[in-house]
């Protein structure tokens, strides 16, 4: 069994990661009777942690919001990524927390390890950050909706959609998910909403059920492809004179790329613009052909003419 000021910290850790705790499955975790555990939370709520009871058969425990913010328990490897996490925030797409984060990871620094500090430092020294020029995302919508799904309540909010028809949803929100500089929810039936677009209305809805869900690296790769395609505005089919593999692996995003033997298959790319998708096409390093997109096709003449044009402007004008 562990020592008192031990199990304190064990029980303090297990009701920071997870919100609500039966008695039950605390006595099971840390090996103590549930009257062990009853004793304990009325340890820590002297020591100030406001830790809140729900009473009845299946009552339990969690960690409530206090007048103070109370120590948090850390590892090694949390750590670091907090340091890591304020540091990308303070040049990051999440607008107005960029000084906030300069200060929170100034605290943090002081009181890590020198061990810590040193792969902080490291990380700090030579990953530069490219400044953000994408949408700018409010904090307090982000935590809002990371609280729906961490607690499986629905969530409603006006939506300003791609093609500008606003309207009112109704989600059971499952992920948030960080597209570089954007940020999307999840919702059951995989539909993505972008973050920077959402006003939401308080207080969320009813706590949901939550549904059987893939693993989350099926769940982001998904969302990456329906990111994309949902902004495209003009889709081409194109064959590649090169095996599948090789495609997938240049491509920006995961899309589906159908093999037509080892070294040929297909794919139907995305756009904005022909001009645009005739660029990528160039950059896949193999030979490919255009089914059925003219546009497409007169995109390519133009850049090969244009370009054809700065070579013979090149090869006339003198070195030096």
């Amino acid at each position: 069994m562990l020592e008192t000021s031990a199990r304190l910290l064990r029980l303090l850790s297990l009701l920071q990661a997870q919100r609500d705790w039966t008695s039950t499955e605390l006595a099971a975790r840390l090996g103590v009777t549930t009257r062990t555990i009853r004793n304990d939370i009325g340890r820590l709520r002297e020591l100030g942690y406001p830790v809140d009871a729900r009473p009845g058969v299946a009552g339990g425990y969690r960690l409530g919001q206090g007048g103070a913010l109370p120590p948090l328990l850390l590892d090694d490897e949390e750590a670091v990524a907090v340091a890591v996490g304020l540091r990308t925030a303070a040049n990051g797409s999440i607008a107005g927390i960029e000084e906030t984060s300069v200060r929170a990871l100034a605290k943090l620094q002081q009181v890590l390890p020198a061990r810590l500090r040193r792969q902080v430092s490291a990380l700090q020294s030579y990953a530069l950050p490219m400044p953000s020029r994408g949408p700018r995302v409010d904090p307090d919508v982000l935590t809002l909706i990371a609280s729906a799904c961490r607690d499986h309540e629905r969530l409603r909010f006006d939506y300003r959609p791609h093609s500008g028809a606003a309207g009112r949803r109704s989600v059971e929100p499952y992920r948030l998910v960080n597209d570089r500089r954007r940020w999307d929810l999840d919702r059951d039936d995989w539909r993505t909403f972008r973050v920077d677009r959402i006003e939401p209305r308080t207080p969320t809805g009813p706590r949901f059920t939550p549904r059987a869900l893939p693993p989350d690296q099926k769940i982001t790769a998904q969302v990456a492809r329906g990111v994309g395609e949902a902004t495209w505005r003009y889709r081409a089919r194109v064959i590649v004179h090169a095996p599948a593999a090789h495609v997938r692996d240049r491509l920006p995003i995961p899309i589906e790329v159908e093999s037509l033997g080892e070294d040929r298959c297909a794919f139907e790319p995305g756009s904005d613009h022909p001009e645009m998708l005739a660029l990528y096409l160039g950059l896949l390093g193999a030979d490919f052909t255009i089914v059925d997109a003219p546009e497409l096709v007169d995109a390519l003449r133009s850049l090969t003419e244009r370009y054809q044009r700065a070579i013979d402007a090149s090869r006339r004008t003198p070195a030096g």
